[in-house]
């Protein structure tokens, strides 16, 4: 049995503004970097998973862009702890557990509507902002699969931070959409991680 996603007539909402707001408020610039073609469509939002903040960036990515319900995969237990984020658009997956299937179907559901944004960490877990490799686990191979590759618009996107010479820092969003040729987990990692690359050495080079 997993909690399905629902959206509260006032907390919802608020999400979405809070989550704007407390970005800019602590961070002293949000840059975003990406094209985006709506091809009206599901977006399947693919992200590394660094820290907490990260799907407070991911609404403001949406909020700034994609302007979609938004959607995301939380352990069952945090969910249930945190019960405003299952009234924000947050659905439940446990790990180890049958009812994992249930929580990919009904990811994969959510993403064939073109009105709706699915959030995933393809790690699955939160990982040092220092990891050079994001090792995909199975689950997004089966939503793309499950959902039809044809029916969704997949999006990586790859958030990094920086001081350089403020005491805030500078937060980058960075996104680009994926037309996978092969929906392997292997061929998906390798893609990411590219981009992934690449994000990394803009970053650098910016400092310069």
């Amino acid at each position: 049995m997993i909690l399905k996603a629902r959206h509260h007539a006032i907390v919802y909402p608020f999400f979405r503004w809070f989550s704007c707001w407390y970005t800019q408020r602590h961070f002293h610039q949000v840059i975003i970097k990406g094209d985006y073609n709506n091809q009206g469509k599901g977006v399947l939002l693919v992200a590394n998973h660094i820290s907490w903040w990260d799907g407070f960036w991911a609404v403001y990515l949406n909020e700034t862009v994609f302007k979609r319900k938004f959607h995301f995969m939380m352990l069952y237990e945090q969910l249930k702890k945190h019960w405003y984020f299952n009234l924000s658009g947050g659905f439940s997956v446990q790990k180890q557990a049958k009812s994992i299937i249930e929580s990919l179907n009904y990811a994969a559901q959510l993403v064939t509507n073109p009105r709706h944004i699915v959030l995933l960490f393809p790690q699955g877990e939160i990982q040092s902002i220092y990891t050079q490799t994001i090792e995909f686990q199975k689950g997004t191979e089966y939503i793309i699969r499950k959902a039809g590759a044809q029916n969704l618009q997949l999006i990586w996107m790859v958030s990094l931070v920086d001081y350089g010479s403020n005491p805030k820092p500078t937060l980058t969003l960075y996104f680009k959409e994926y037309n996978p040729a092969e929906t392997t987990t292997e061929e998906l990692q390798r893609a990411y991680n590219d981009f992934y690359q690449d994000c990394i050495n803009e970053q650098k080079n910016a400092l310069k």
